[in-house]
């Protein structure tokens, strides 16, 4: 069974630093597509980060690169997102996804539809 559990959201204010987790089980960790997507209010859902893991490629959003780094743990099966420099814009609530299936590559299509998303954790920033 696949879970996803995120952790590490809060409420910082502009500038500041936060690093959300998501811890996986139920699916081998190695050479899989995974990554994080938010949905603010009254937006539709968007990629921020993807990560093909056991040291595979990333994609960033043009909206966070630089500021936002996905990095994995295979040991602890566990993705994470660095964000810095946070701006009232990246208030959102944080998804992890996955896609359980062995890659060689990782697009942001490979997730957008899958069935294995985690339930969330917000993030809020205030100016």
């Amino acid at each position: 069974q696949v879970q996803l559990m995120e952790s590490g959201g809060g409420s910082v204010q502009a500038g500041g630093s936060l690093k959300l987790s998501c811890a996986a089980s139920g699916f081998s960790f190695s050479s899989r597509c995974m990554g994080w997507f938010r949905q603010a209010p009254g937006k539709e859902r968007e990629v921020v980060a993807i990560i093909l893991t056991d040291g595979g490629s990333t994609y960033y959003a043009d909206s966070v690169k630089d500021r936002f780094t996905i990095s994995e743990d295979n040991a602890k099966k566990t993705v994470y997102l660095r964000m810095n420099s946070l701006n009232p814009e990246d208030t959102a609530m944080y998804y992890c996804a996955a896609n359980p299936t062995r890659r060689s590559y990782c697009f942001p299509e490979h997730l957008s539809g899958s069935d294995y998303w985690g339930r969330g954790t917000q993030v809020t920033v205030s100016s």
